[in-house]
């Protein structure tokens, strides 16, 4: 099926959208955690929480969640180094990442991320997978005067891009970048990533995907079948 939605312009979330960085971050975090003795479990369905905030957020979170008597600022510059490190290795890039983007670019069609993360690591991330280069703007965590799930984000994209936010379609990988992106007015497509599978999804009128494929089809965007998922 596709969707007749007059998009003059995109908006994307960076983290468990276009790049795999969630996991990662997930992966440090299991691995700090457990020298506190933490178990795994609760570990994870904690970390599951925090996807979608800000870097302040998050710390602010942690207050609650770590043993009392731990210093919480010392954790956190320890999960965020190895991360780091296991950046340094090599952000995986989500399916249909590059497709999707380059047949918005052979459209020259305006395009933006919109991201909770800082913008000195959002673009080191987006230059070393070799992304930047396909956006004409990045919308980052310490760029706006409030984050996710407030729309302000998303309303700064669209004014970035000189498009109207209800003219652009936002594609969002969180419950808070979703609740964000419809509250500016975007055609809101959701493509869940890391969450727990108790939690529903919010019922907010965005269209659920697969993944970028399934949401570029749907929009006409993309062939079905015929993209590659790099």
């Amino acid at each position: 099926m596709t969707l007749h939605i007059p998009a003059e312009g995109f908006l994307f979330d960076m983290d468990g959208l276009l790049l795999d960085t969630e996991r990662l971050f997930l992966k440090a975090f299991l691995t700090i955690t457990a020298d506190l003795g933490i178990a795994a479990a609760k570990a994870e369905a904690f970390f599951v929480t925090l996807v979608g905030t800000s870097s302040a957020v998050t710390t602010a979170r942690l207050t609650e969640f770590l043993p009392e008597g731990t210093d919480v600022g010392a954790f956190d510059g320890a999960w965020r180094d190895l991360h780091r490190q296991n950046v340094a290795k090599g952000v995986p890039v989500k399916p249909f990442a590059y497709g999707i983007l380059r047949a918005i670019r052979a459209r020259d069609l305006p395009v933006a991320v919109v991201t909770s993360t800082r913008a000195e690591p959002a673009r080191h991330h987006l230059e070393q997978v070799e992304l930047w280069s396909l956006f004409d703007a990045v919308i980052a965590g310490d760029e706006v005067s409030v984050n996710k799930p407030d729309p302000e984000p998303y309303l700064a994209g669209a004014r970035r891009i000189g498009i109207a936010a209800s003219s652009c379609i936002a594609f969002e990988g969180s419950d808070l970048g979703t609740t964000a992106a419809v509250g500016a007015g975007c055609h809101t497509f959701q493509i869940p990533d890391l969450r727990s599978v108790n939690v529903p999804l919010p019922d907010l009128g965005q269209t659920i995907a697969r993944d970028l494929e399934q949401a570029g089809v749907e929009i006409g965007l993309l062939d079905r079948g015929l993209m590659k998922p790099a």
